[in-house]
């Protein structure tokens, strides 16, 4: 009957400290879980900012002033056009062309 009683004592003990480590664990993993959910709040609101961000740098008078500013450019008008023809596509035109015979 001691052996029994012992046997059980051991038993209660054992499952008493598994008890104990289970729950511990349960613990960490929920703070890992809340911290991750926290690091996905704040990355989404970091991703939507850069998006803001984004379409702030991407307005047409923004990308016209750089232009001008650091790249030097100017508008197109037609009086300083410069059509360029290919040469290739010149040279392939003329010898397709049928030729007219003088009268």
């Amino acid at each position: 009957m001691m052996r029994l009683n012992l046997l059980l004592l051991l038993a209660v003990l054992a499952s008493a400290l598994y008890l104990v480590r289970i729950q511990y664990d349960s613990r960490l993993l929920y703070t890992e879980l809340d911290r991750a959910q926290s690091e996905a709040r704040r990355l989404e609101l970091e991703h939507e900012r850069l998006r803001v961000d984004k379409r702030a740098q991407a307005t047409p008078l923004r990308v016209e002033t750089l232009a001008h500013t650091q790249l030097h450019m100017r508008t197109a008008t037609p009086s300083i056009t410069e059509y360029v023809r290919d040469a290739s596509a010149a040279a392939g035109a003329a010898v397709a062309a049928p030729k007219k015979e003088a009268p």
